[in-house]
């Protein structure tokens, strides 16, 4: 502890310490790819190789390699608008864009819940034909 910190805790001035400083200078951000045709916002990371998720990309017509997921954590140090469909997968924020947004709990709850599973493919076909189309 330095003369200036003990100086500091004498008079009772929290410091607060800069988690990541570099995200305040700009130097992180997420770059979404442009082969991206549904983007996966989840808490954790997820396995893509989930057969639940694989038939939810099959419904959609997409290709696990079109897929790119990212954490809560990452959302807000997207570097551009988002472009593609984004599915809240057991995430409750609000996003600033003017695209597709599926909801749905975690994979695990999900997995396990009829109704929720029912809501996930009212939701997928509503946007069928955005989904056909973007496949091509």
């Amino acid at each position: 502890m330095t003369k200036r910190d003990r100086s500091l805790t004498r008079l009772g001035i929290t410091q607060w310490v800069l988690r990541s400083p570099a995200t305040l200078r700009g130097e992180l951000s997420v770059l979404i790819p442009d082969s991206t045709r549904l983007l996966i916002i989840s808490h954790d990371n997820i396995d893509l190789s989930h057969s639940l998720l694989a038939d939810i990309f099959t419904a959609m017509g997409i290709n696990v390699s079109s897929v790119y997921c990212i954490t809560t954590k990452d959302v807000e140090l997207l570097s551009e608008s988002i472009h593609c469909p984004c599915w809240l997968l057991g995430v409750d924020i609000t996003l600033s864009i003017q695209g597709i947004s599926l909801r749905s709990p975690a994979l695990n709850d999900l997995s396990l819940d009829g109704d929720a599973k029912r809501a996930l493919w009212q939701q997928i076909y509503h946007y069928e034909e955005y989904f056909s189309i973007n496949s091509r």
